[in-house]
């Protein structure tokens, strides 16, 4: 990872950049960090003012090459993060790319309809053949990197020196309030640079909401008079552990692996574990992205369906800093995509 590094550094390497804006989301350790949310906040922020594309690889998808997402997408064609985006923000484009560059040629060729303002590059830190305007590194605030080390010993990804490329950091799962002294202690712990800015998030969930809203199920009003049978196959569950223990009347928790695909027998085993709770009041809850590869699953259990909902989840900056952050974000595009066009109008001038 050093010597691949050092060989885009000293640009032996070839790194492309686009026309286009650029933004990428990712991490530099292995496990959930927020980064689905954090994309989601950017489009929510971008999608009124601009025409907005997001390009992943698809991550466990069972299909090769450049594939735009659609409603009717499954998990296995394309990926649970892609297609839980493609569910909530359907009028953007949506794309799946091993190969980023690939994929961003893809999304702005002429041959295209509709050309974005500016394309989200989601989990895309370790992958150096673009070079995002704007790359935002994700640290879980729950798990200091300070005295982590390399995988297979640590979670690293890459050496913790590598923080150098971003733009923004942000601190994410953050407690409700984070003091001066432990911000100036993380600003200390990732060495902070005078080009970087420095951000704290932390989560926001909503209502618990039926999987299967067509089968009639009811709308939990009370969630605390309930108790609580949470199925996860996410990298880091804890904060929803958290979360849903502070409201409800008791929990049970079965884990799978990371992107988990769920099959018949799977299923079995969930229901297994909730018959033997023994409350009258009981429901089995789960994450958005998990839902979506339940419902990828054929001649699903009604029983299952009529008891199955998720949890939705956003993300929320701290105190005031989220208005400093839109207009970072804002007006790179903005002025990027000004630019674009000046260009345009010019070369359309020439005889």
């Amino acid at each position: 990872m050093y010597i691949r590094n050092r060989l885009y550094d000293l640009k032996l390497l070839k790194s492309s950049e686009f026309d286009v804006p650029v933004i990428s989301v990712g991490n530099i350790t292995v496990g959930g960090t927020g980064k689905t949310p954090h994309t989601e906040y950017l489009i929510r922020l971008l999608k009124g003012n601009f025409e907005v594309a997001t390009l992943s690889r698809g991550y466990k998808r069972k299909t090769k090459g450049f594939r735009r997402v659609e409603s009717d997408s499954t998990v296995a064609e394309v990926g649970d993060e892609p297609l839980q985006l493609k569910h909530k923000f359907s009028e953007i484009t949506v794309s799946v790319c091993e190969k980023r560059v690939k994929g961003v040629e893809q999304l702005t060729g002429k041959s295209n309809k509709k050309v974005p303002d500016v394309i989200l590059l989601d989990d895309a830190f370790q992958h150096r053949r673009i070079t995002p305007g704007i790359n935002i590194l994700l640290i879980d605030y729950n798990r200091p990197i300070k005295e982590d080390m390399l995988l297979p010993a640590g979670h690293l990804r890459e050496g913790k020196i590598q923080m150098r490329r971003a733009n923004v950091i942000i601190f994410t799962k953050c407690p409700s309030e984070v003091t001066p002294i432990i911000r100036r202690i993380l600003q200390k712990d990732v060495r902070l640079k005078p080009y970087q800015e420095l951000f704290f998030t932390a989560l926001e969930y909503d209502d618990i909401q039926p999987v299967f809203p067509e089968q009639g199920t009811n709308k939990i009003v009370n969630i605390g008079e309930y108790s609580l049978l949470v199925v996860t196959g996410i990298a880091s569950p804890q904060s929803m552990y958290k979360h849903l223990n502070a409201i409800s009347n008791e929990i049970k928790t079965k884990i799978f692996p990371d992107h988990h695909y769920y099959k018949i027998k799977d299923i079995e085993s969930i229901m297994s574990d909730f018959n033997e709770i023994k409350s009258k009041k009981k429901i089995i809850v789960t994450t958005e992205k998990d839902a979506l590869r339940f419902k990828d699953i054929q001649d699903l259990n009604v029983e299952f369906k009529n008891v199955l909902y998720y949890l939705p989840v956003r993300v929320k900056f701290l105190d005031e800093e989220g208005k400093s952050f839109n207009k970072k974000i804002i007006n790179y595009v903005g002025e990027n995509k000004s630019n674009r066009e000046l260009y345009k109008r010019k070369n359309q001038r020439k005889p």
